[in-house]
C-alpha cells in the first residue's frame, strides 16, 4: 500500500498525440509512456519500450558538422552503446539528424494538454486514452494522471497487454473507464518466442479483470503467419467468449509502420518485418 500513499507528480512520456479516434470512443487524447516490459516482434512503437529517454539518428539528414562529437562527454557518437540519452547532442544537431525521444513530464502538464480538448470529448464522446510502452509499467504516474481526469470528467481509458501484477489493475481499475486489452496469442511458449514473456499471467489478469465487471475491448493484432491461422483465431475468440460478462473484440490489421525506428534507435530490424512484406 506505500507506493500508493501519492500519487506520482511526473513520469516519462514519448509523445501525446490529439484528436485520435482508434484507440477508444470518440474523439481522443493519446498519452504514450515509456517502458513496456514486452518485446513483440511486430512492435511499432519500440522506441516506448526503454524506461527512460533514448536517443534516434537518422544519417540521411547528417550534414557531417561535428557538433554532436565536439559536445559529447561519453565519446557516444563513435560508439553508440556509451550513449546515456542526455540529448546534449540533439540539441547541438543544426539539421536534427538527432533526436531525443522520451522526456519526464509533469502530472499537471500532461492533464493540461489533454483537457485543452475536453469541448471535442464532451461532443463525440471521447476522452483520454493512456498507452505506451506499457502505461502500467509507470503505475504512480498512471493512477495519478487518470484520477484526474477522472475528477475533470474526463472519459478514461488504458491501452495495456495486461503484463502486470494484481495490485496494479486493482488499483486503476476504478479509474478506468475502458480497458483495451491485448490478447496476442494463445500458447505460452510461443508469446514468449515472439514476445519476450510468457503468457499466464496476462490470461489470469484478464479473468480476474472481467470477473470484477470492468469493461474491456480485446484486441488482437492480426500478424501474417504468426496468429492469423484459422486454428489460433478460433483459439482466442474462444477465450474471449469464456470470460465473465460481454466483451467487444476487435482484431487489428498488421502494419508496419514502424519498420523505420528501428535503425534510428540502434535496433536489430525484427526479421518478422520482412517475413510479412515489409521489408
Amino acid at each position: 500500500m506505500g507506493k500508493w500513499k501519492s500519487m506520482q507528480a511526473s513520469g516519462w512520456i514519448f509523445d501525446i498525440q490529439r484528436f485520435c479516434t482508434h484507440d477508444g470512443p470518440g474523439i481522443r487524447t493519446v498519452v504514450f509512456l515509456q517502458g513496456c516490459p514486452l518485446r513483440c516482434s511486430w512492435c511499432h512503437n519500440p522506441e516506448g519500450w526503454t524506461p527512460r529517454g533514448q536517443v534516434a539518428i537518422y544519417p540521411s539528414k547528417c550534414i557531417g558538422c561535428g557538433r554532436c562529437a565536439d559536445v559529447c562527454r561519453n565519446d557516444a557518437v563513435a560508439d553508440r552503446g556509451r550513449c546515456v540519452s542526455c540529448g546534449a547532442c540533439c540539441e547541438a544537431c543544426p539539421s536534427e539528424s538527432r533526436r531525443l525521444i522520451g522526456r519526464i513530464a509533469t502530472a499537471d502538464e500532461v492533464i493540461a494538454t489533454a483537457m485543452r480538448d475536453q469541448p471535442f470529448y464532451v461532443t463525440s464522446g471521447g476522452g483520454v486514452t493512456l498507452s505506451g510502452g506499457e502505461p502500467l509499467s509507470q503505475p504512480e504516474f498512471s493512477c495519478g494522471l487518470l484520477r484526474q481526469l477522472k475528477e475533470r470528467g474526463a472519459h478514461t481509458a488504458v491501452e495495456t497487454s495486461g503484463f502486470t501484477d494484481w495490485e496494479t489493475l486493482v488499483r486503476i481499475s476504478p479509474l478506468t473507464d475502458l480497458f483495451l486489452y491485448d490478447i496476442k496469442l494463445l500458447d505460452s511458449s510461443r508469446h514468449a518466442e515472439l514476445c519476450g514473456v510468457g503468457n499466464e499471467q496476462i490470461l489470469a489478469n484478464a479473468r480476474r479483470l472481467s470477473q470484477s465487471g470492468a469493461h474491456i475491448v480485446f484486441r488482437t493484432p492480426v500478424v501474417p503467419g504468426v496468429n492469423d491461422g484459422a486454428e489460433e483465431m478460433r483459439r482466442i475468440g474462444e477465450f474471449v467468449a469464456s470470460l465473465p460478462g460481454l466483451h467487444q473484440h476487435e482484431l487489428l490489421p498488421y502494419h508496419g509502420i514502424g519498420a523505420g525506428k528501428y535503425a534510428a534507435l540502434g535496433l536489430e530490424v525484427p526479421l518478422l518485418g520482412d517475413e510479412c512484406g515489409n521489408e
